[in-house]
């Protein structure tokens, strides 16, 4: 299978060199890498031009996004910059974070799920950050959840589900369609991507409001976002997120803002994250 990865960048010098290394190790190569050089301040620029004048699938691309340096919307927005200077001539497309280091079998495993079930539309491994010098499973998410540093997704499913949203909220958004469309989901336990920079490490109060608004866009309405709120903040160990993603929501409603979805599309969100509760507790 040929695939390409698009990696939407943001001062990343202290980290963006091991990952460019991690997927020039695979042992299955991709057919491209795109560095989505966003605004950077700092040498992720002359880091990333380094690896392309030595390996000609990786390519660079300087672009710059809205200014606020919000979680959604300015990575898709980069992500998309990057997907605009490639062909569709692949058979699985990844959008990968800079801040990552895969192990030396990942996109050959990727791709032989892939393989194995032609109804299989994503596929991705789990985060591990260190801690006490221990690289521990990141916890932040259900086991059937592929995180949206590592995504991969099939072109037909790809495509089907219309890309990537560029709004907090699209790496649920985009799995919740998957369903909708009947496409698999898969997680692989064995492929642990190391996660170098925590989850939300560069977060302020408008991005923890900015996932209340996420849930209110997903279509999850109030209750199903008070459990999810609670859940995350609990995972988080900082229940007074809780309050912030309730604010976020109702602020949400309260402006009418549009949902990332239809309604018929909403509804079987809904009727699925309440399925999926109800199996957890009977």
């Amino acid at each position: 299978m040929k695939y390409y990865i698009i990696i939407p960048t943001y001062n990343e010098e202290k980290f963006i060199s091991l990952t460019l290394q991690s997927l020039v190790e695979q042992s299955f190569l991709p057919s491209k890498v795109v560095v989505v050089n966003d605004g950077s301040t700092d040498k992720t620029e002359e880091i990333t031009q380094s690896f392309t004048e030595k390996y000609s699938f990786i390519s660079l691309v300087n672009a710059t996004s809205e200014a606020i340096h919000l979680p959604g919307s300015k990575v898709i927005q980069a992500f998309q910059k990057g997907l605009e200077t490639v062909d569709d001539n692949y058979d699985f497309i990844v959008k990968a974070d800079a801040d990552l280091i895969f192990p030396p079998n990942y996109f050959e495993t990727i791709s032989k799920h892939f393989q194995s079930d032609e109804q299989i539309g994503m596929v991705g491994g789990f985060a591990y950050i260190q801690k006490n010098n221990e690289w521990i499973l990141e916890n932040l998410t259900d086991k059937d959840h592929i995180r949206g540093a590592f995504k991969a997704y099939r072109k037909a499913c790809f495509e089907q589900i219309g890309g990537l949203k560029p709004a907090m909220g699209w790496d649920t958004v985009d799995e919740l369609l998957c369903k909708f469309y009947n496409w698999k989901v898969v997680t692989d336990e064995t492929l642990k991507v190391k996660h170098l920079k925590p989850t939300g490490a560069n977060y302020n109060q408008a991005s923890r409001f900015k996932q209340g608004e996420a849930f209110y866009s997903l279509g999850y309405g109030f209750w199903i976002t008070t459990i999810a709120s609670l859940k995350l903040a609990l995972l988080k160990k900082k229940p007074f997120l809780f309050f912030d993603y309730l604010q976020g929501f109702w602020k949400a409603k309260i402006a009418k803002k549009p949902l990332l979805v239809t309604p018929k599309q909403a509804k079987f969100i809904r009727k699925y994250r309440w399925k999926k509760m109800k199996s957890k507790v009977f």
